[in-house]
């Protein structure tokens, strides 16, 4: 039996809790409302975040972080990206020596542009073990047992091989990678590409334009994490095209619902108001942004996301500037 501290009880990291306590380990849950500890102790279940989903009876939830993390072997990170920093780093002094540490977050920091396993190793103690989660996993079909395939993404081989071991299932058959760069950038970028699909469809828009956005939208990816030092074959994977199709397509995910509703006509505000869970790609497709910018990458997509949740501008008039664009090489550009 390992034991396994879970940072964040939102849908996903809920869903990873109770998978592990069946796998038969000992599992602590930290929530940040007191009412979702409660109700995972008392009630066996999180309706606030993972609704209608009875949990192992042996998941312990509590909102002491610092407590969470005392000797656990695995500490898997799943609080929102621009909480990973606080919730982590006072976590960070109960986190033991060896214990290998899982990023479940996809995003980057909103102030910083650091990748979550970034801001990770700013955080923990030095030459912590740290590995990245990510490819299309919705928290629901996680938590249904529906076949799925991830990614685990590490420098070190070791501490990919551990997570491996460590998170993987029967149905959650997990691939290790090196690249970690390519896996978060692609996990964290995605999420402003599905938001644009979002607001295709809730415009009313059919498939050519849908496949063009998630085309383009891939290349935009592509094309930053090659700035950035990650291998092109890794957006051909499930943590780059996988989670693209999943997430911009899916009707189960957050950000393309979000988007959705925007095309629709609702403010960014209005969407944001009525929902207790956090779309990454809000906060992330300011982040890319400027983090393209650092590195003199243009991402047109990301760019009129930022543009239309941001500044108001007319979601038809963002449609047509990219249409009318200079013209270039698929290849080249």
């Amino acid at each position: 039996m390992t034991r396994v501290a879970v940072m964040g009880a939102g849908g996903w990291g809920t869903t990873l809790a109770d998978l592990l306590c069946a796998r038969g380990e000992e599992v602590v849950l930290w929530a940040h409302e007191p009412e979702v500890a409660d109700e995972v102790n008392r009630r066996h279940r999180n309706d606030l975040f993972l609704p209608d989903s009875p949990l192992q009876p042996s998941l312990t939830a509590t909102t002491d972080c610092f407590a969470a993390v005392g000797g656990a072997e695995v500490v898997i990170s799943a609080a929102p990206s621009h909480a990973v920093r606080r919730v982590m780093g006072a976590a960070s002094a109960g986190i033991a020596a060896g214990a290998l540490v899982v990023s479940a977050s996809k995003g980057l920091e909103p102030t910083t542009h650091l990748r979550m396993t970034e801001v990770l190793a700013q955080v923990l103690a030095p030459g912590s073990a740290i590995a990245a989660l990510s490819g299309p996993t919705f928290a629901r079909e996680v938590y249904e047992r529906q076949p799925t395939a991830a990614v685990v993404a590490a420098v070190s081989g070791q501490a990919a091989q551990r997570a491996q071991v460590a998170l993987g299932a029967p149905h959650l058959r997990l691939y290790t990678n090196d690249d970690v760069i390519g896996v978060e950038l692609a996990g964290a970028l995605k999420n402003v590409v599905a938001i644009a699909a979002g607001i295709l469809d809730g415009l009313g828009m059919g498939h050519n334009p849908r496949a063009a956005l998630i085309t383009r939208g891939l290349a935009e990816i592509s094309r930053l994490g090659a700035a950035m030092g990650a291998r092109p074959a890794t957006f051909a994977g499930l943590a780059g095209m996988g989670d693209l199709l999943l997430t911009a397509t899916g009707p189960l995910s957050r950000n393309r619902s979000l988007g959705f509703e925007v095309g629709r006509g609702k403010t960014l505000d209005e969407v944001v108001g009525r929902r207790l869970s956090v779309a990454e790609g809000v906060g992330t497709a300011r982040a890319a942004v400027e983090l393209a910018a650092q590195v003199g990458v243009e991402l047109p997509i990301a760019r009129e996301v930022v543009c239309v949740l941001f500044e108001g501008k007319p979601l038809r008039e963002a449609i047509g500037q990219l249409m009318e664009r200079s013209l270039k090489s698929e290849t080249w550009s």
